[in-house]
């Protein structure tokens, strides 16, 4: 039994060239309708054009399959709500939101403009935000919705130049976490996608040989599985060259050191403690914390 999306209607952002593409056209291969985004301008997000939009759905239209193009810009909610507007006058529903595009500002902080940070920000996040808002009602309504973020390991683990854009792919988990819990009771299952591939926001930085084994077609599998009907959800999804895992953000047992005037100092001696990872878990939402914390804390209080 393949994964079928048969009946389907997806958004795909971004989906002009590059990752933004492979994922529209698999989609539609498998028999979704989609809706392709893209604003068609360069990699730093100036211009535009819907010719690049066009291309797509004219390749999905010649192997058989359903296509509409849009132009909006993430960036304007009003565009925005009008696309999902136009998937929904098209084909009545909307059940994939593939939240990709993206631009890149790159410089290291010291250099950076901040006009450059706030607009990777409102194009990475508020653009994910733009959509998700647009199509939230009707999934709800519909009991039913694919969403997937694009984060990436810049934004999870750092990249020398890109505290935009990891601040941006970051906020993207932070939004997925609560989305995911929000949504479950709709069934709408929300997840982020990292994937590692060589499209015109990596070109120019990769030997080859390296952007050969990164071939964007690789991460599809990974998308495919988080829009599909079977789709797991918060699930941090990374993918690129053939392989498969995932990222968690996890919180150690920690220690108990009390509220006295010596716990500063005491936190610093027991460090190795408080940042070991032995027994670790995975929160499954933010009170754990607190949890965590008072339960330590009531433990010990008891058996003095």
């Amino acid at each position: 039994m393949g994964m079928d999306f048969k009946g389907r209607v997806a958004i795909v952002t971004g989906a002009g060239g590059g990752l933004g593409r492979e994922h529209a056209l698999a989609l539609a291969r498998r028999g979704a309708k989609v809706l392709v985004n893209d604003l068609g301008g360069a990699r730093d997000g100036s211009g535009g054009s819907v010719s690049a939009a066009d291309a797509v759905v004219k390749e999905i239209r010649e192997a058989g399959g359903e296509a509409i193009a849009n132009g909006a810009s993430v960036t304007d909610f009003l565009a925005v709500q009008a696309m999902v507007q136009q998937a929904m006058d098209a084909w009545g529903r909307v059940d994939i939101l593939v939240n990709n595009a993206g631009i890149l500002r790159d410089k290291s902080f010291a250099k950076m403009d901040l006009a450059d940070f706030a607009l990777v920000m409102n194009v990475h996040l508020m653009g994910a935000v733009h959509c998700t808002k647009a199509v939230w009602d009707t999934m709800t309504t519909q009991k039913y919705g694919r969403i997937v973020m694009t984060t990436s390991s810049s934004g999870l683990y750092g990249n020398f130049g890109q505290s935009n854009y990891g601040a941006a792919k970051m906020a993207l988990v932070g939004l997925m976490q609560t989305l995911a819990i929000e949504g479950a009771k709709h069934d709408i299952r929300v997840n982020c996608l990292a994937p590692t591939a060589a499209t015109r926001m990596t070109a120019g930085l990769m030997p080859e040989e390296v952007l050969k084994a990164l071939a964007p077609g690789a991460v599809v599998p990974a998308m495919l599985v988080l829009a599909s009907n079977d789709a797991p959800t918060r699930t941090v999804l990374c993918a690129g060259a053939g392989t498969f895992e995932t990222a968690n953000i996890t919180l150690t047992r920690g220690v108990w050191l009390g509220t006295g005037e010596q716990v500063p100092e005491a936190l610093a001696e027991r460090w190795p403690e408080v940042v070991d990872r032995k027994g670790e878990t995975v929160p499954q939402d933010g009170s754990a914390q607190g949890g965590n914390e008072v339960q330590q804390a009531k433990a010990q209080t008891q058996s003095l």
